[in-house]
C-alpha cells in the first residue's frame, strides 16, 4: 500500500461529496465491485460541530449534523472506511468499499481513472458553475471603486 495521507485525504473528499446517483453512474461504467464484508454499519448518528470567533475566540457549539458511517472489509484483509454527512447508508457503504480498493496498489489504478477522477471533474466543473453563478451577481458600488 503505497498512498500518501493527502492522496486519501483527497479521494475521500471526493467520495464524501459524491451523489448516490454519480457513484452509481461511474461504478455501471467500471469493473463490479469485489465481495466484501462489513465491519460496521452503516450507522447514522449525529456530531457536534464547533465554531471559533475569529480564529482567537473561545471554541462554541456551533450545530450537529447528521452523519452515517461504515467500514467494510475485502477479502483480501483491506479495510476502508467512510464518514458521510446525511443518512445515505448506500452511499456510505459504496465508499467505504471504495476506500479499501483504492488502498491496494493492483486495483488503485484503475479505481482512480473509472470513479475517482470522473468525479472530481463532476465536481470542479459544478464549483466553477457555481462560482460564475456569483460572480454575476457582484455589484460594484462607484464610490467604493473609485475612493480607494
Amino acid at each position: 500500500m503505497s498512498f500518501s495521507v493527502s492522496e486519501r485525504q483527497r479521494w475521500m473528499a471526493v467520495l464524501a461529496r459524491a451523489s448516490l446517483d454519480e457513484l452509481r453512474t461511474c461504478l455501471d461504467a467500471a469493473s463490479p465491485l469485489p465481495p466484501h464484508r462489513r465491519l460496521r454499519g452503516p450507522e447514522t448518528g449525529l456530531i457536534m460541530l464547533r465554531g471559533q470567533a475569529a480564529a482567537v475566540g473561545d471554541r462554541f457549539n456551533l450545530a450537529e449534523i447528521t452523519v452515517t458511517r461504515c467500514a467494510v472489509s475485502l477479502e483480501g484483509g483491506t479495510v476502508g472506511h467512510a464518514y458521510l454527512s446525511g443518512r445515505d447508508a448506500a452511499r456510505a457503504e459504496l465508499a467505504a468499499i471504495l476506500d479499501a480498493l483504492l488502498q491496494d496498489d493492483a486495483t488503485k489504478p484503475a479505481w482512480m481513472a473509472a470513479v475517482i477522477e470522473p468525479l472530481a471533474a463532476i465536481q470542479a466543473e459544478n464549483e466553477a458553475r457555481q462560482r460564475r453563478k456569483a460572480a454575476a451577481t457582484k455589484v460594484q458600488f462607484m464610490t467604493m471603486a473609485t475612493t480607494r
